[in-house]
């Protein structure tokens, strides 16, 4: 497979209560047939999320964007375009950030979270320098990272809590 030239599809998802935003590198391809994030049926974002909430799964989008309001939780993508096999993430090349600022001057952001280790990293470089915001890396939800079981996965997400209650 070829990288082809990604740019985003859809916009970040936020409100002036969002106080998380959690942030993946760029939408894959299911999540791009979607319109909204992690749209993937085997990525176990919505999953662990919902669980560590304790709330029951959402599973529509319009379910999914109720739940994140309820929640205070805001979702985007560290990146604005990208070149990229597929999904793989450690295919991107010349990355492009998208611009923090845009939620941290219009919602009330305690904790900034990386989905994985390219979202942490791509991060680290392209948009801390521009934010001034550190973001805590946590494990990919993505079907990829099977080594990472479900309990390590919902004992790093529940932090989550601790920003938004």
């Amino acid at each position: 497979m070829e990288a082809g030239l990604v740019t985003h599809e859809f916009d970040a998802f936020f409100d002036k209560d969002s106080r998380v935003l959690i942030l993946g590198t760029i939408p894959s391809p299911k999540s791009r047939e979607q319109g909204f994030y992690y749209g993937h049926p085997q990525n176990r974002f919505w999953k662990v999320l919902a669980d560590v909430m304790d709330e029951e799964f959402p599973e529509t989008v319009e379910e999914r964007k109720a739940f994140l309001k309820r929640n205070h939780i805001a979702l985007w993508d560290v990146l604005a375009s990208c070149e990229i096999k597929g999904a793989s993430d450690v295919s991107i090349r010349n990355a492009e950030p998208n611009d923090m600022n845009r939620i941290l001057k219009a919602a009330d952001i305690r904790a900034i979270f990386a989905t994985g280790a390219k979202a942490a990293e791509l991060y680290k470089k392209l948009c801390l320098p521009a934010c001034g915001v550190e973001a805590i890396r946590l494990p990919s939800t993505s079907p990829a990272n099977c080594g990472c079981s479900y309990e390590k996965l919902r004992e790093a997400y529940s932090q989550i809590c601790d920003y938004v209650r």
